[in-house]
């Protein structure tokens, strides 16, 4: 099974990571078969598998309940679990009591947050004291649609350097490993070149330690495609036609057949 060791010697190595995302039990069975390294359970399955508007609606309780349904399906992979917005903001003890539970009763190895400095690294450094792993996120961080958008983040140099020293804090506090979303590649190559961990880019460049992809997005699933993204089949389609293609032959009574 693969551990987070294991992550920091692929980095020296310069084998690159394979990271997805997974929301039930089948698909997660899919990802491990195929030989994905890391299976993040990403509250983006609140907007690709709930249907809400934005990842902030979701709870700890929807993030456990799927979780548990992805770690079942896993034998290899490296199981990460995002804390969902405000289950870990508030303060420390809450954070640790958020991810303690995520541990405790899904099974996941590690948990991941959002954000950079200070109160994102102070929060990192509390729960890897304890015990809990944590993989950080910067750049662009869902959790702050309403502040930040859907935009490209670190264009200007202030915002490149605040992202870089957002990284280098989450490093320093003990993270494993840290995701860089929707940066420029210069920027996410400096941050890979610096880190001693991992970083696991998202419409951040080529120069990343590995890569994640909404797995939705790979499929074809999702109805439109954040301009980083790329579809690897589509499902939409696929699924579409074999439903109309049922419905043709149960109405013409072609399906099941006469005996």
């Amino acid at each position: 099974m693969i551990n987070i060791q294991k992550l920091k010697q692929w980095k020296q190595q310069g084998r690159k990571i394979v990271v997805l995302t997974a929301w039930d039990y089948a698909i997660a069975q899919l990802l491990d078969a195929a030989g994905v390294d890391i299976i993040l359970v990403g509250d983006s399955l609140g907007m690709v598998t709930l249907g809400y508007e934005t990842t902030l609606p979701l709870t700890l309780e929807e993030m456990i309940h799927h979780t548990k349904a992805v770690r079942r399906g896993v034998k290899r992979a490296l199981v990460v679990c995002d804390l969902p917005f405000l289950s870990y903001q508030e303060s420390s003890q809450q954070a640790i009591h958020s991810a303690g539970r995520v541990l405790k009763e899904t099974g996941a190895q590690a948990v991941k947050l959002e954000g950079g400095y200070p109160a994102a690294a102070e929060t990192v450094a509390r729960l890897t004291a304890i015990g809990i792993p944590v993989m950080g996120h910067v750049g662009l961080t869902p959790q702050s649609v309403h502040l930040l958008g859907y935009r490209q983040q670190g264009k200007t140099n202030d915002d490149a350097d605040r992202i870089f020293a957002e990284a280098i804090a989450l490093g320093e506090a003990g993270a494993f490993a840290i995701v860089l979303e929707h940066i420029p590649s210069d920027l996410a190559m400096k941050i890979t070149q610096t880190l001693t961990i991992p970083t696991i880019g998202i419409g951040a460049g080529g120069h990343c330690d590995g890569q994640v992809l909404v797995t939705a997005d790979l499929l074809g699933l999702s109805e439109k495609l954040p301009p980083f993204a790329k579809s690897y089949v589509n499902l939409r389609q696929e699924i579409t036609e074999a439903v109309q293609t049922f419905s043709y032959e149960v109405q013409e009574q072609k399906f099941p057949r006469i005996e």
